[in-house]
């Protein structure tokens, strides 16, 4: 099945082993010995991903790694730079920072941060991230963030993707970052809403194509109705976050389940085809069930 310029990548399962980074390193040397372009990792209560990716990625050659994501505000911009350009050269320069905002039940209610107007905290983070991340001298002051820094870290140059759903984000992630990465967006989502609104944005601002990376759950298997039922077990809280939710509406999905990618090999090689045409430009595929299945097919689409 051709998929134009899509990359196929794998969102990794943090292992419940007593030896996490290995488990890990383990994910990500299959990943690339089966050829995956890419090995994506979550930033939630677990593994501080930048430090695992350091560490686990840096014993497996080849293979694009990012983070999907890290939340912007528990961490200054200069110090997230200098974290990432560190991990970047750890890892031979195959780092892409994935970033978000997180979800304000997170960042008010457990870290103790204001998350009032967030569309201005990504701006004035990306104003300075994004020149410290190069290397470059930052002389900032805005409203919320401020910093007169330049970093001698090694590293310099990884590309910055920005967890973008809403209008705001989406422009600014085309007109100042390498693109967004994505969860709970579904094709039709993307087709009509975050691909145009993005392309847009860079093509103003004068910046190359934004990279589409689009991760989502993908079984495959005979018993579809089962299939997403587990999906929206697993995934349930992403149902009930306001910015996730708002995806799956404009989707017209009534849970997770609806935009997880399941069925048989033929199903999910079309699901996967129409991402591809909706303007994903990478699917990080998320395997949640009949993983050996699933793998198996994956690989065949490389």
């Amino acid at each position: 099945m051709e998929f134009g310029f899509m990359r196929l990548g794998l969102l990794l399962n943090e292992s419940n082993n007593t030896d996490p980074l290995a488990g890990l390193r383990d994910q990500i040397a299959r990943a690339a010995d089966d050829g995956f372009a890419s090995a994506w990792l979550s930033h939630i209560f677990g593994l501080d991903a930048l430090t695992a990716l350091a560490v686990a990625g840096s014993q497996v050659p080849g293979i694009e790694l990012g983070t999907a994501v890290v939340p912007t505000y528990p961490r200054h911009p200069a110090a997230l730079a200098q974290q990432a350009m560190t991990v970047n050269a750890a890892v031979g320069g195959r780092l892409t920072l994935g970033i978000g905002l997180s979800h304000q039940i997170v960042i008010e209610n457990m870290f103790g941060y204001s998350f009032e107007r967030p569309a201005r905290h990504m701006k004035e983070y990306l104003n300075i991230l994004m020149p410290a991340t190069r290397g470059e001298q930052v002389d900032y002051d805005g409203e919320t963030l401020k910093a007169h820094v330049r970093l001698s870290t090694p590293g310099a140059g990884p590309q910055v993707l920005v967890a973008a759903l809403g209008p705001r984000m989406l422009k600014l992630a085309g007109t100042v970052a390498d693109g967004t990465v994505l969860w709970m967006t579904g094709p039709r989502t993307v087709a009509d809403h975050i691909a145009p609104t993005i392309a847009a944005a860079a093509s103003e601002a004068g910046r190359p194509a934004p990279r589409v990376v689009c991760g989502l759950p993908v079984c495959v298997t005979d018993d579809v109705e089962a299939a997403k039922a587990r999906a929206n077990e697993i995934f349930a809280v992403y149902g009930q976050l306001p910015s996730y939710r708002a995806m799956l509406d404009r989707e017209g999905a009534e849970g997770p389940g609806d935009v997880a990618i399941v069925g048989d090999e033929e199903s999910v090689g079309a699901q996967i085809d129409a991402l591809a045409k909706a303007g994903v430009t990478e699917f990080a595929a998320s395997t949640f069930s009949n993983r050996e299945r699933t793998l198996a097919f994956l690989k065949t689409l490389l």
